[in-house]
């Protein structure tokens, strides 16, 4: 797992902290028109720089061991489609290997979480003037819903293979393959068809929405409590518009 220098490595809590402060404070200051000694250029310089340790706190989160699977907002259960599945094999005494199925989804998606800080970094570089003044004035979501808007795609692409080889080589086929046989031999007396979710698409959809929840969540909080100034720039920004 790559690993990300203390600097930009806090708690889950001050995940979008940068931003939050500057989406509460510099939307009272373009009220205002603008405050003394703070350009524009630094009002989206300081954004910029807010939404890039968000990113990178958020991929740190999301990508370490058990950043899904022992996270209760965004644990990826079994599959939907196949909860017959899984209820029919637990009822053959097969907890242990739901259990192991359950971990090897998640595995996956933490796996695949690693590839997403560049992308979200790239999405932030790429702001307009328009697009940072639409987050600012935007509604609780709004920087989240911007970066979901324009990485999503990129980002299913880019976790599409990672998630792809979990499934064909790694723990998730080993743990699916027993359990679908398992159910799949008592089709024949309940007359239940046979299901083979698509666990590739499941996993990379599952991954990323709960990468955007996170963001989320910890923007509509720390909109209302900003706890943490973490570059100069933003300093200076919140220190023009308090």
């Amino acid at each position: 797992m790559k690993k990300f220098t203390m600097v930009i490595i806090l708690p889950a809590l001050v995940l979008l902290t940068g931003c939050a402060e500057v989406l509460n404070q510099l939307a009272q200051s373009t009220a205002k028109r603008q405050a003394p000694g703070l350009s524009t250029e630094e009002i989206i310089r300081g954004l910029k720089e807010a939404l890039v340790v968000g990113a990178t706190n958020t991929v740190f989160e999301t990508s370490k061991t058990d950043g899904f699977y022992k996270n209760p907002l965004i644990v990826i259960p079994f599959p939907p489609e196949a909860i017959k599945v899984k209820e029919t094999v637990k009822s053959l005494g097969m907890d242990g290997l739901v259990k192991d199925f359950e971990e090897s989804l998640n595995r996956a998606a933490e796996d695949a979480s690693k590839k997403a800080l560049p992308i979200l970094k790239s999405a932030v570089m790429n702001m307009t003037i328009n697009d940072a003044m639409g987050i600012l004035k935007g509604a609780d979501n709004a920087a989240t819903e911007y970066l979901k808007r324009t990485t999503s795609a990129a980002l299913t692409a880019e976790f599409t293979p990672v998630v792809k080889n979990a499934v064909e080589t790694v723990e998730v086929t080993k743990y699916w393959n027993p359990i679908a046989s398992a159910y799949n031999k008592t089709t024949w007396l309940t007359g239940e068809k046979a299901v083979n979710p698509d666990l590739d698409k499941y996993i990379t959809q599952k991954a990323l929405d709960g990468m955007f929840k996170l963001i989320a969540i910890e923007e509509k909080k720390i909109r209302k409590d900003p706890v943490a100034r973490v570059t100069d720039i933003l300093k200076k920004v919140f220190g023009s518009v308090s």
